[in-house]
This record gives structure tokens, sequence and C-alpha cells, in this order.
């Protein structure tokens, strides 16, 4: 897929102000500084879509970007971010709970993983509660560029057999980076395949 057009459309804390429509969405969520502004850059070859903070954290508003006038990309509000205290935490859980189960045009969520790190209890669970209420997703492992690569794929051999715990048939992953670009390609082409099939029904 090549990424003619990409704009900001709106951002909100209410499900029901997203846009009208029957356009589908990708969105895209991860713990804190996970590189999710710098992923979604990079997709869209748009430096400055998505804003980039020294401070993880920022995000906690639910963005809509229009690609190629006929999909949107939406950034959801980081997860786990521990300075923002409880009832900032729960704000924003709320946020991001009321879009997944809500928004019936959300086609399938990207889960941003940082491929340096072990298993983390709390992407361990979030991904268990998007099993449990029959979300459609796919793990994207950030930060590829950062280890060599058989450090890497240790890596992510080792999450997916944590996974293989809790499910009989492991969800889609990608391995991205946003300095290399790597991933990129594989992961529009991935959008691009769920579009034709929902055009061909």
């Amino acid at each position: 897929m090549e990424i003619s057009n990409a704009e900001f459309v709106i951002s909100n804390t209410d499900v029901k102000k997203c846009p009208p429509g029957t356009f589908p969405e990708y969105a895209f969520i991860g713990r804190s500084n996970v590189g999710k502004s710098s992923l979604i850059n990079m997709l869209t070859n748009h430096k400055g879509l998505a804003m980039t903070s020294a401070t993880p954290g920022k995000t906690m508003l639910i963005n809509h970007f229009l690609i190629n006038k006929n999909w949107y990309l939406v950034d959801l509000p980081g997860y786990g971010y521990a300075k923002r205290g409880q009832k900032g935490q729960e704000q924003i859980q709320n946020i991001i709970r009321s879009y997944i189960l809500q928004r019936e045009q959300m086609t399938n969520l990207f889960v941003l993983v940082d491929s340096r790190l072990e298993p983390q209890a709390i992407d361990l669970d979030f991904i268990e509660w998007l099993g449990e209420n029959g979300v459609p997703f796919a793990i994207v492992f950030t930060k590829g560029d950062k280890m060599k690569g058989g450090r890497l794929n240790a890596n992510i051999r080792q999450y997916l057999k944590k996974l293989e715990e809790q499910w009989e048939e492991l969800p889609p992953y990608f391995i991205t980076s946003s300095e290399n670009r790597m991933g990129r390609e594989e992961l529009l082409d991935y959008i691009e395949k769920i579009n034709k099939e929902l055009n061909s029904k």
C-alpha cells in the first residue's frame, strides 16, 4: 500500500464524537514510551502527524487520522503510565475501553510491544482482555533496530512462547523499527488486505 494522503481529523475523549461514516479504523495502542507516535509517523511518511514527546503518557485523547481518504488510523492513549495517578489512569482506561468495545468501525487493533523487553504483565493482561472480548488484534514489536538479529529473534520467540500459554492460536505479529522502516511494508499490506476483504463483501 502506498500512502498518498494522511490528514489529522479530530481528537476527543468521547467515543460518541468520533467521525461519522463507515470507513474502517485501525487503532494503535501500547504502553507509554513504546514508540507509538514514531511508528505512526513512519507508517504514514509524515514526520509530524502524531506528536512525539519526551514525556511518556502524553496522548490522552482518541486521535483520528484519515488515510488515503478511505480509512482511519486511530492513535489511542497509552496505558500503564504510573505517574498519571489512580484517577488519571482510570479515566484513560475508560476512554480506551469505550472506544475498543463500542466503536463499530474499529476493524483491527495493533498492540505495540517493546521488542527489547521480556514479556510485561500489563501487556499480557491487556492482550488477554482483548481475547476475552473477541477484539481482532495484531501485535507490533517496536524498536526492532535496537538489538542484533539473534537477540531480537530470541526475544520475539520468548514473547510468543509466553502467549502460547494462554492462546491456542497466536495473533498476527509484525517486527518494526521507526528508525530504519522495518516492517512498514508488511504492516501496511496487512491493512490493505483487510480493506480489500471488506470491500469485496
